[in-house]
């Protein structure tokens, strides 16, 4: 279904990978291992594929959790030893992500079209607070919605399904912004318009429905959403 901007109430926008940079981790790992692009892409790839077979299994485990353990199998891996400590200082770099360009001003643009913006996110809540606090996004953010109030992670159409119900908008009214493209259709497979943010020039994914719309940045969605 193609993106109606005349049908959208409420904005809702994932993290990681959307607000933040989760790529800076890769900064704290090359500290400690030689292998940093290889070991990243295996810790972020495990973790996501943690979550999704966690709601398969019923093995949830809240996000940060997750994270420490796909960074330690892929540590073990590629033959890392390092000791806890110092994968709890890697770990933490989720905290202070950096967040990328558009966001401030973009967010600024849609609150001020008259639009509520909540995070929804798999990070568990204190995740979502310092990524909040460290984007200095606070007074643009309504709230935030953690898969923890659930215990069920994306793509699962109940997380979807909640989020609506928490911002108290009918879910075909619902935008989703997000840079993960499975992220992209679960929204749409819950029956909210999916917004891909693919400001890398990516290519979607083949099997997949197309997105509702695709931008490059936050002020894209902002110029689409009438005030």
């Amino acid at each position: 279904m193609s993106f109606d901007p005349d049908r959208v109430t409420t904005v809702t926008v994932d993290s990681y990978g959307t607000l933040v940079d989760p790529s800076a981790v890769e900064t704290a790992l090359a500290e400690h291992v030689e292998e940093t692009t290889t070991i990243s892409n295996h810790w972020r790839n495990r973790s996501l594929m943690y979550t999704m077979v966690s709601n398969e299994i019923g093995a949830y485990q809240p996000f940060y959790d997750m994270n420490r353990d796909a960074l330690t199998h892929a540590l073990e891996t590629h033959g890392a030893d390092l000791d806890d400590e110092t994968v709890e200082d890697i770990l933490s770099t989720y905290h202070e992500l950096r967040v990328f360009d558009d966001v401030r001003a973009g967010l600024s643009q849609i609150v001020d079209a008259g639009y509520e913006v909540y995070v929804l996110s798999n990070g568990n809540p204190a995740m979502l607070n310092s990524m909040v606090d460290h984007a200095h996004i606070g007074d643009l953010i309504t709230d935030t919605i953690s898969a923890d109030e659930l215990k069920t992670f994306k793509p699962a159409v109940e997380l979807y399904q909640h989020a609506a119900a928490r911002t108290g908008t009918p879910i075909a009214e619902v935008a989703h912004v997000s840079g993960p493209t499975f992220d992209v259709q679960g929204a749409m497979n819950a029956g909210m318009q999916g917004v891909w943010l693919n400001r890398d020039n990516r290519p979607w994914d083949k099997f997949a429905p197309a997105p509702s719309t695709t931008i490059r940045s936050f002020h894209d969605l902002a110029v689409h959403l009438p005030e």
